[in-house]
C-alpha cells in the first residue's frame, strides 16, 4: 500500500454527527436567508445539539438507494467495509431535509404558494426515492407568530398546508425573521435533532433485520459489517455506549474470520479501525484504563499476523501506524483533561511507532537490494483509481480466495516505504512528550534517534545539533559508552561537514580516558587530529582522503572543555607570606596511545597581573612533549604585591596550546585548578591518597597521579612581624574609672621600622553595646565623657630604631559591668627583599586582653521617721530622715571625697555626714539627711526626691563623681499635725514638763477630743479629758506636767485623740508623731548638762 493509504480515513477520525441538509435557501444574493445560515452554522457552542448542516439547491440528486435484497442465499461477499460507506452517510444522505419556504399566514397569494411549496417538497421526495430520510418544512415569516389557539387562520392553513405536502404536523415549523433569530433556531435544531434521531434508529432496525437471513459460513464479513454499521449509526444517534457495544462485537468478529494471505491486510485493517472507534470511545467516557487495555489487546492479536515474508515491512508500518494513531487519542484526551503520568503518557506510543517505522525501513532496504524492477504496466495504476472496499489490493479487488502470491507491485510499495521523515517526526513527537512528564533520559535517548536518522538522511548540521545537546547530559551523568557512541557518529557528521572546529573538538575528547574506544582506534583518530593541526588532510576511516581541510580556515583557533590531557595544578601551600615567593605546580598526564606535543602552556589566575609569570613556551631545544601514561610537571613562582595582603590569589584555567598560532592550533581548557571531571568525591580520594604516600612523593622521580591532591587557591598574608608587645595593667577595673593601660612595644627587625601606628580600644565584633559604654582616652587627667570613641585608630608612634622601645598609656573608662576584650594593634613599614627584589611590607602585631568591670560601691537608700521607724509614705509637711549607706565592694581602697543632694521638691533642713573617708573593701560608710516635703498641686502623689551625687576617687585616678537617683516618695496629707516638745530624759520625782501641738491644716474647723490615759510609770497634772475647736490654720497647745515614779526607759502615758468631724482619721494615725518612750534617770544621779539643740525649761 501506499504511504498515504496508511492514514486513517478523516471520515473515521472524526466526530459522527447527525447530517441535515437545507434547501431552499439563498445565501449569497438574500440577505435573510445568509442571517439564518450564520445563525446554523457560526459560533457554535459545545451546548448546542451535533448537528452537521449542508446548504443544497432543492433539485440536489442524493445517492441512488441499491434495491434492498431480500436474500443471501447465494450471496458472495466481497469485502468487509466500502471505502465510501461512512463518508456517504456523513456528508451525501441526510437523515433530514428541510426545506425553508418564505410564505405568511396572510400572505395575500397563499393559494398558489401552497402549490409552489407542495411542488418543492415532491421533488425533494422524489430524489430521495427508496431512502428513509425524513423531510420537514419551515415557513419564514416576517411577523411573530401568535400563541397556539389565538389564530384560527394560521392553524387553518397549516393543516392545508400539512395536507398538501404530505407533511404531519410535527414536520412543519414557523421561522419568523425577529430580533431573537438565533433562540429560534436553536429551538430548531432541537426538533431536527430529533428527526434524525428516529432516521438512524430505524437504519439500526434495518441492519439488525438482516441478520436472520445470514449463516456463518459465507457471510462471516457480513456479520463484521453489520455490526460495524450499527455502532457508526449508534455514534450518529450519540448513542455511545451501544456504540462501543456493538463495536466490541464487531471487533471479536473480525478476529474470528478464517485468515490467509490474501485477506490478511484487509482483516487488519479493519481491525485497526474498529481498535481506533473503541480506544476513542473509551477516553470519551473516560475510561482510559480501558482504552489502554483494549489496544494492548489489539496489539497482541494482530503483532503475529504478518503473513507472507517478503510483507513484514508492510506489516511493521501498519504497527507503525496503530501505535501512532493510539498516542494520538491518548494526547487528544489529555488536552481535554485526562491526567498522565510518568510511566503512561502518549510519549511511549510514539516512541514504539518510531520503532516499528525503523524496523520497516531495514526490512525494505533488505528487500530492495535484491535489485528486482519495478513491474510494467503499472499494477497500482486502476481504471477506478480508488479501492471498493478498506484493505484489499488494486490488482485483487473483491478476490477472496487463499491461493496467489502477494502480487507484482511489492516492489513499488517498498521503494515508497524508504522516507525517514516519519520516523522523525515520531522521535520529535516522543521527546516533546518525555519533555513534558519530566523524563529527561528518555528525551535524550530519543534526541540520539533523532540525530542518527537526520545522519542517515545526509542532514549533518541538524544531526550535529541534536547529538551536541544530549552530549552534555551524558557527560555530566559519567555515561561514557554512551558517549562513546555518539562522539563516533558526531565526528562523521562533522567531518562531513567539513567543520574544522566541530571535528577537532570530538576528536579530542575521543582520545580522552573517558572514551572506551580500542587503542588502535584512538591512534588512527590522533594521526588524523595532528595532520588537521598540520593544515593537512584527515583520512576517513575507510581509507579515502578528503581534502575538505585544504579549504578550511588556516588560522581557527578552537578551545576544548574535555580533553585527553589530564591537568592537575597546586599552590605548594595554602598560604604565603607577601615576602616569600608564591610557588605554583602543574601536573599534567596525556591518555593518548601516542605523544602529544604542545607550544605552550598558560595558567590563568584570579588576579590577571600576575597571569604573565605563569606561562611557559617551547624553544628550539626544549621540547613539551607528553608521553602516554606519564606525568610532566611545570613550576612557576612569582612575587606577590603587598596591596594584595589578605586577599586570595585562585587559578582559574588552565590552558595548553597544540599546534602553532600562525597556523591551526587548538587550545585544551580546564576551569579553576583542572582535575578529572570536576568530581568532589575523587578529588577527596586524591586528597587521602596524597596524604598517605606524601613521604615517598619527594624520593620518585614521577609521582603518582592519584596521590595529587588539588590546591587551586592560597591566601597572601602580612610578613611576619618582628616587634614584641607587652601589655601593664592591674584587673578588674571600676565602673566609670579611669583605667590604665600601658602599653611597651620593643623592635627586633634588623632594619629601622617607619610609620608604627597603635590602635587601641575595644574589639570589633562584640556586643553592640558595649561599644556606647566604653569610652578610650589618651588623657589621664581628665575623665572621659560621650565623645570619646571605644576605638582610636592610628595613633602615631613615630620611627622605631633596632632594638629600641617605646612606652604608651591607654586609659580606659567602662560605664557599665561585664567582661570586655580589648585590642592593641601596632602596624609598622619595613623593607625588605624577595628574589632580588625591594618592596616594603606593611607588618602588625595584634595583642588583646580581656579586662573584667566590676561596681567600685553600693548604695542603699531608705527613708525613716524621726523615731527611726522605716516610712512606706511620708506625710506632707513634717520631718523624716534619709539614710544613705555607701558599701565597698573594690578590691583597692577608696577615697569618699564628699556627697551632697540635688532635691526636687523637697528641702533639707540638716545632715550628718562622714566624708571624706577612706573604705576598704567590705566597709561601709552611712549619712542622715533631714527633710522636709512641701504641699504641692500635683495629682500624683508619687513625689521625685533627687540625686545622691558621690566624689570618689581610687589611687592615681582623678576625682569622679557617682550619681544615684534617689527613690519617689508618696505624700499622704495630714488634716491635723500633733507634735510635743518635752526634754531629752527626766528623773525620778522631779517635774517633767511636756507640751503638745495641736495644727489643724484643714481649711475646715476642727473639733479634737483628747483624753490621757493613766501610767504606773507616771503621774501628772493637767486636763485629763478636754475638748478643742481649732480654726483653719490655727493651733493650740497643751501642758502636762509628768512626774515620773521609775527610772530606765518609760513609757509616757498614752494620748487618745478623736476628731468627729474627720471620719477619716482614726486615734492611732493622729499620734504617730508623738514620742512613746522617754528615759528616766534615778532618783539622786548627778546634774547632767542640756544636751546641744535640747529643749530649754518649759514655763507652767
Amino acid at each position: 500500500m501506499a504511504a498515504s493509504q496508511w492514514e486513517l480515513p478523516p471520515e473515521l477520525c472524526c466526530r459522527p454527527m447527525a447530517f441535515v441538509a437545507l434547501t431552499g435557501l439563498d445565501v449569497v444574493y438574500n440577505a435573510v436567508h445568509r442571517a439564518i445560515w450564520d445563525a446554523f452554522c457560526a459560533n457554535r457552542r459545545a451546548d448546542r445539539v451535533p448537528i452537521s448542516f449542508k446548504v443544497l439547491p432543492g433539485d440536489h440528486e442524493y445517492p441512488k438507494c441499491r434495491t434492498k435484497r431480500t436474500s443471501y442465499e447465494w450471496y458472495i461477499p466481497k469485502g468487509i467495509l466500502k471505502t465510501g460507506w461512512m463518508n456517504k452517510h456523513l456528508n451525501l444522505v441526510p437523515a433530514l431535509v428541510v426545506l425553508f419556504y418564505e410564505l405568511d399566514w396572510d400572505d395575500p397569494q397563499w393559494k398558489e404558494k401552497q402549490s409552489e411549496c407542495a411542488t418543492k417538497v415532491e421533488i425533494v421526495r422524489t430524489s430521495l426515492q427508496g431512502r428513509n430520510t425524513k423531510v420537514a418544512v419551515v415557513l419564514i415569516q416576517k411577523k411573530t407568530p401568535l400563541p397556539p389557539g389565538e389564530d384560527l387562520v394560521a392553524s387553518e392553513r397549516a393543516a392545508a398546508l400539512c395536507t398538501a405536502c404530505d407533511l404531519s404536523g410535527k414536520s412543519l415549523f414557523v421561522l419568523p425573521h425577529t430580533d431573537h433569530l438565533v433562540g429560534y433556531i436553536i429551538r430548531l435544531e432541537n426538533a431536527f435533532y430529533e428527526h434524525a434521531q428516529t432516521y438512524y434508529y430505524t437504519e439500526i432496525r434495518r441492519v439488525k433485520s438482516h441478520k436472520e437471513f445470514l449463516n456463518k459460513t459465507t457471510h462471516q464479513l457480513l456479520f463484521v459489517r453489520h455490526q460495524f454499521k450499527i455502532g457508526f449509526f449508534s455514534e450518529l444517534k450519540q448513542d455511545t455506549q451501544n456504540a462501543l457495544k456493538y463495536y466490541r462485537t464487531a471487533y471479536s468478529l473480525v478476529h474470528e474470520l478464517r485468515a490467509h494471505e490474501t485477506n490478511m491486510l484487509e482483516i487488519k485493517t479493519l481491525a485497526g479501525f474498529i481498535n481506533y472507534k473503541i480506544c476513542r470511545l473509551c477516553f470519551q467516557h473516560n475510561t482510559p484504563l480501558d482504552a489502554i487495555a483494549q489496544f494492548r489487546k489489539h496489539i497482541d492479536q494482530c503483532k503475529k499476523k504478518i503473513g507472507s515474508a517478503e510483507l513484514a515491512f508492510e506489516h511493521a508500518a501498519w504497527m507503525s501506524k496503530q501505535f501512532q494513531s493510539f498516542g494520538e487519542l491518548f494526547d487528544e484526551a489529555i488536552k481535554l483533561g485526562l491526567t498522565a503520568i510518568q510511566t503512561q503518557n502518549p510519549g511511549f506510543y510514539y516512541q514504539q511507532a518510531a520503532c516499528y517505522s525503523q524496523d520497516r525501513k531495514q526490512q525494505a532496504l533488505t528487500l530492495c537490494q535484491a535489485g528486482a524492477s519495478y513491474p510494467s504496466p503499472d499494477p497500482l495504476d486502476t481504471q477506478s483509481g480508488g479501492l471498493d472496499f478498506y484493505g484489499q489490493r488494486h490488482w485483487r479487488q473483491g478476490h477472496q480466495s487463499k491461493d496467489g502470491d502477494p502480487g507484482p507491485a511489492d516492489e513499488g510499495e517498498r521503494r515508497s516505504s524508504l522516507g525517514r521523515e516519519l520516523i522523525i517526526a515520531l522521535l520529535s513527537n516522543a521527546v516533546a512528550q518525555f519533555k513534558k512528564y519530566k523524563c529527561p533520559r528518555m528525551k535524550s535517548h530519543l534526541m540520539v534517534q533523532m540525530g542518527e536518522e537526520y545522519y542517515h538522511a545526509k542532514d549533518y548540521t541538524k544531526a550535529l545539533k541534536l547529538l551536541d545537546y544530549v552530549m552534555c547530559d551524558y557527560r555530566t551523568e559519567r555515561w561514557w559508552a554512551l558517549l562513546t557512541a555518539i562522539l563516533t557518529t558526531a565526528l562523521r557528521c562533522a567531518f562531513l561537514m567539513a567543520s574544522v572546529k566541530d571535528y577537532t573538538v570530538y576528536c579530542m575528547e575521543l582520545l580522552g580516558r573517558a572514551s572506551t574506544l580500542k587503542d588502535e582506534h584512538k591512534a588512527r583518530i590522533e594521526k588524523n587530529l595532528l595532520r588537521v593541526l598540520q593544515v593537512g588532510v584527515a583520512v576517513r576511516p575507510g581509507g579515502a582522503a578528503f581534502s575538505w581541510l585544504q579549504r578550511a580556515d588556516r588560522g581557527a583557533a578552537t578551545r576544548l572543555p574535555l580533553t585527553p590531557v589530564q591537568c592537575k595544578g597546586r599552590f605548594q601551600s595554602p598560604s604565603f607570606h607577601v615576602d616569600q615567593p608564591i610557588l605554583l605546580q602543574v601536573f599534567l598526564r596525556a591518555d593518548c596511545p601516542q605523544p602529544v606535543a604542545f607550544s605552550k602552556l598558560a595558567v590563568s589566575l584570579s588576579n590577571q597581573e600576575y597571569n604573565q609569570w605563569c606561562v611557559a613556551e617551547a624553544s628550539g631545544s626544549d621540547s613539551m612533549t607528553l608521553l602516554p601514561g606519564k606525568t610532566r610537571s611545570f613550576s612557576f613562582s612569582f612575587v606577590a604585591k603587598t596591596e594584595d595582603v589578605g586577599k586570595k590569589i585562585e587559578v582559574t584555567g588552565v590552558e595548553l596550546m597544540l599546534g602553532a598560532a600562525a597556523g591551526r592550533c587548538v587550545f585544551l581548557s580546564w576551569r579553576g585548578a583542572g582535575g578529572d571531571a570536576a568530581s568532589a568525591h575523587e578529588a577527596l580520594q586524591a586528597s587521602r591518597s596524597s596524604r598517605r604516600w606524601g613521604r615517598g612523593l619527594e624520593a620518585r622521580q614521577e609521582p603518582s597521579w592519584d596521590s595529587l591532591s588539588l590546591q587551586p587557591s592560597t591566601m597572601i598574608i602580612s610578613r611576619v612581624p618582628r616587634i614584641s608587645v607587652q601589655l601593664s595593667h592591674q584587673p578588674p577595673a571600676l565602673t566609670n574609672e579611669l583605667y590604665r593601660i600601658g602599653i611597651s612595644v620593643r623592635s627586633e627587625e634588623d632594619a629601622t621600622a617607619r610609620d608604627v601606628t597603635l590602635t587601641a580600644g575595644l574589639k570589633p565584633g562584640q556586643d553592640a553595646g558595649l561599644s556606647q559604654t566604653t569610652q578610650v582616652t589618651l588623657d589621664g587627667s581628665v575623665v572621659c565623657d560621650d565623645s570619646c570613641p571605644s576605638l582610636i585608630p592610628d595613633i602615631p608612634l613615630g620611627t622605631l630604631e633596632p632594638g629600641q622601645r617605646l612606652d604608651r598609656c591607654v586609659y580606659v573608662t567602662c560605664v557599665s559591668t561585664g567582661p570586655r576584650v580589648f585590642l592593641f594593634h601596632v602596624a609598622y613599614s619595613v623593607d625588605t627583599s624577595v628574589d632580588g627584589r625591594r618592596i616594603v611590607c606593611r607588618c602588625h602585631k595584634d595583642e588583646t586582653v580581656t579586662i573584667e568591670t566590676v561596681v567600685p560601691f553600693e548604695v542603699s537608700v531608705k527613708f525613716v521617721s524621726t523615731k527611726f521607724e522605716p516610712l512606706d509614705r511620708v506625710a506632707v509637711d513634717v520631718p523624716f530622715l534619709l539614710m544613705t549607706d555607701v558599701q565597698s565592694s573594690s578590691p583597692w581602697p577608696l577615697l569618699l571625697s564628699s556627697s551632697s543632694l540635688t532635691l526636687l521638691a523637697m528641702s533639707s533642713t540638716s545632715r550628718v555626714s562622714v566624708c571624706p573617708v577612706v573604705l576598704e573593701t567590705g566597709e561601709c560608710a552611712s549619712e542622715c539627711f533631714s527633710l522636709r516635703c512641701p504641699a504641692h498641686n500635683s495629682s500624683s502623689n508619687a513625689v521625685a526626691t533627687g540625686q545622691y551625687l558621690i566624689s570618689w576617687r581610687s589611687a592615681d585616678s582623678p576625682l569622679i563623681q557617682t550619681t544615684v537617683t534617689l527613690p519617689h516618695v508618696i505624700l499622704e496629707p495630714v488634716p491635723v499635725y500633733i507634735h510635743a516638745d518635752l526634754p531629752s530624759f527626766g528623773r525620778v520625782r522631779e517635774s517633767l514638763p511636756v507640751r503638745y501641738h495641736i495644727e489643724n491644716r484643714t481649711a475646715l474647723v476642727q473639733e479634737v477630743e483628747m483624753a490621757v490615759e493613766p501610767s504606773d510609770a507616771f503621774m501628772f497634772s493637767g486636763l485629763k479629758q478636754v475638748r478643742l475647736r481649732i480654726l483653719p490654720g490655727s493651733e493650740q497647745q497643751m501642758l502636762y506636767n509628768y512626774y515620773p515614779l521609775m527610772a530606765g526607759y518609760q513609757t509616757l502615758p498614752q494620748l487618745n485623740i478623736s476628731l468627729p468631724r474627720c471620719q477619716t482619721s482614726n486615734s492611732q494615725a493622729l499620734r504617730r508623731f508623738l514620742p512613746q518612750r522617754i528615759f528616766v534617770k534615778p532618783e539622786g544621779a548627778r546634774e547632767d548638762p542640756v544636751q546641744p539643740g535640747g529643749p530649754g525649761p518649759i514655763p507652767v
